[in-house]
């Protein structure tokens, strides 16, 4: 007698032995014990999860008679009566399976339709299995809607697909659909133990669970992997010999890779996918594992009270615990989402191996050196509060020109002169530190400036710190500096760059309302003066409604804009010729950062409460309120536009 594979020989005869589909079991079980009966069923799912066995059962369940031949309709076929035993051998003349993908055109659907005028021959009703409908022609389809739609009480219509998205809609109105759900890892795990207990196969837990993953839900792939692990073990299935088999990566390469990712260690990380090249192991195999095993660090660094079902005995449980305490989570999302996107990119490179290295050191690209250091850092900073005033230190004067210190002051030049020293200083921000300083900050102070400024321009004079410098920056500048560099004093415009107020209005946010300044009033006013006298246009004028007014100071402007590109193609130039004309003869410099007060932000908060006072009006008015309420009038949306000023 010839082998019957695994597949075959325990396929389930009844609603019973159905493993996985409970919800399909249970609908269908109910229906047939009251005897509510559909005339056409669709059943949908991926290969291999019980479509066809469903309608088998279904069928035998229609026309079981009974063990003692006196049976009626039944959600336990017995098994054992002529219908049930010709339906299992597929000779049971009143039930026609027809595989659509090979007889797909309108005249093998005629003559199937054909036969649905007799009445049954041996059983109770006739039952029509199409498998793969959707490879059925549009005309064949419209061929069966009339007798789909009323068919003979004696004829049930059951429908196969893994493509439902493929069968016309007025099929799908006419059946009762149900969906069989690909089945999960543990599932199947638990259903090969019961195949191989009573197959008296000896198996490794490990190898099955590789094989329970492998089958990625179909339960007839899983029984398949087995027959072909038995052969390759030689009766006997054990983790090694599945592995090899399957081409799958022993998951101790998979947490070298994540451990070194963790560990920010590249040498280590390339050492690992050598060895993977030297053993010949599939670079896409490692991705996916990967992704597996980054899916369940994830859930327990979201989750983790949360239990796994079915991994209480996972070797591997302590080992992804380890690793989902040691990754951090944004950078576990992360490599989750280059893995799961590299797989793609394997096939374009010439070499998987080298296309995996640089998947995997994309995240160490991402993530800068002694970034969790610089995190714990800021998170305690954020937990002690500011930091306070330190008293004043000298510090070189190459030093302190990196970065513009604000200065709360009238007038920086009298108080230079006066030798007073401003009051309160805010406390350093780390974004105004790291701004960049264009050239126009190292440029000398035009002659006829504040006192004081002599003994700076003096070529021999050792230059002397501002008095209002609480401390120097926490580094040095790279780049070589010009032999002589002059500081510029800047006033402070306002509260707006502590370092609390930038956290309650972060940067680029265009609904926050503009925080006014005695400068911005004075830069809006020149503004707009300069826009209706058409004196800027392109990207000057951008930059001119874009930036803020810093400081006004002997002579030269500070402006401040948060994208560099505004000062790109002469705008600055074209902008400074523009205000010499209007009458004020200043040297601009402009910095990069966080604006808050821009003729622009000015303009939109004017033209936003334009808009809401004008809706208001409206929405008041009494007879637009007597039209919507009598009349069930309403203002459609986006319709009411405020009149310019």
């Amino acid at each position: 007698m010839s082998y019957l594979v695994l597949a075959r020989k325990y396929r389930p005869r009844n609603f019973a032995e159905m493993v996985g589909q409970a919800h399909v079991v249970q609908a269908l079980s109910n229906a047939l014990t009251s005897q509510r009966l559909h005339h056409a069923y669709l059943f949908t799912g991926t290969r291999g999860v019980g479509k066809t066995t469903v309608s088998r059962i279904l069928a035998k369940s229609l026309n079981c008679l009974g063990a003692d031949g006196q049976g009626g309709i039944t959600a336990e076929p017995c098994g054992v009566c002529q219908a049930c035993t010709d339906i299992d051998a597929g000779r049971f003349v009143d039930y026609t399976e027809l595989d659509a993908a090979s007889n797909r055109g309108v005249d093998e659907v005629q003559s199937l339709l054909e036969q649905a005028v007799y009445k049954p021959v041996q059983g109770r009703f006739k039952v029509f299995m199409i498998d793969e409908v959707h490879m059925l022609t549009n005309t064949a389809f419209n061929a069966m809607l009339k007798t789909l739609e009323e068919p003979p009480e004696y004829l049930k219509f059951v429908l196969a697909t893994t493509d439902p998205q493929k069968v016309p809609v007025t099929v799908l109105s006419r059946c009762l659909q149900f969906n069989l759900r690909p089945m999960p890892p543990e599932t199947v795990l638990d259903h090969l133990q019961q195949v191989l207990a009573a197959e008296a196969v000896p198996a490794e837990l490990q190898a099955l669970r590789l094989i329970a993953r492998a089958a990625r839900g179909s339960m007839r792939d899983a029984l398949s992997l087995t027959d072909q692990a038995i052969a390759f073990g030689d009766g006997q299935l054990q983790e090694a010999g599945v592995r090899q088999m399957l081409g799958a990566v022993d998951r101790a390469y998979v947490f070298r890779l994540i451990d070194a990712l963790a560990r920010a260690d590249g040498a280590a990380l390339m050492e690992t996918i050598d060895s993977l090249r030297t053993h010949g192991l599939n670079a896409a195999s490692t991705l996916e594992e990967m992704t597996g095993l980054l899916q369940r660090m994830a859930v327990l660094q979201a989750v983790p009270s949360r239990s796994h079902e079915g991994e209480a005995d996972d070797p591997d449980a302590a080992e992804i615990q380890r690793l989902a305490d040691a990754l951090p989570a944004d950078e576990t999302q992360l490599l989750y989402s280059l893995c799961l996107h590299g797989r793609a990119e394997l096939g374009l490179a010439p070499d998987e191996y080298a296309a995996l290295s640089m998947v995997l050191l994309r995240l160490l690209a991402f993530k800068p050196p002694g970034a969790a250091t610089a995190a714990a850092a800021e998170k305690k900073t954020l937990k002690s509060g500011p930091e306070p005033v330190r008293t004043p230190s000298p510090a070189p004067a190459a030093l302190r020109v990196s970065a513009p210190r604000p200065v709360a002051v009238a007038s920086a030049p009298d108080r230079i002169a006066a030798g007073a020293r401003p009051g309160p200083q805010p406390p350093a921000s780390p974004m105004r530190a790291s701004a960049p300083v264009l050239s126009a900050a190292f440029r000398p102070a035009p002659a006829g400036g504040a006192a004081g400024d002599d003994d700076r321009l003096d070529p021999d004079a050792a230059p002397s710190p501002p008095p209002w410098d609480d401390e120097p920056p926490s580094a040095p500048m790279p780049a070589p500096f010009p032999q002589r560099v002059l500081a510029v004093p800047v006033r402070d415009h306002g509260p707006s760059d502590r370092l609390d107020q930038r956290r309650e209005a972060p940067v680029g946010d265009a609904n926050a309302e503009p925080e006014t300044t005695a400068e911005g009033d004075f830069w809006l006013v020149t503004v707009q003066a300069l826009v209706q006298a058409e004196a800027v246009t392109a990207l000057a004028r951008e930059l001119a409604l874009q930036s803020q007014l810093v400081a006004r100071d002997a002579g030269r402007w500070v402006l401040r804009v948060e994208r560099e590109s505004l000062t790109q193609g002469g705008s600055r130039d074209r902008l400074s010729a523009a205000l010499r004309a209007y009458g004020h003869g200043v040297e601009l410099a402009i910095e990069v950062g966080p604006v808050r007060d821009s003729p622009a932000r000015r303009l939109a908060a004017a033209a936003s409460a334009r808009q809401r006072e004008a809706e208001r009006l409206i929405l008041d008015d009494p007879f637009v309120q007597s039209m919507v309420r009598d009349f069930g009038g309403k203002i459609v949306p986006g319709t009411l536009k405020a009149s310019a000023p």
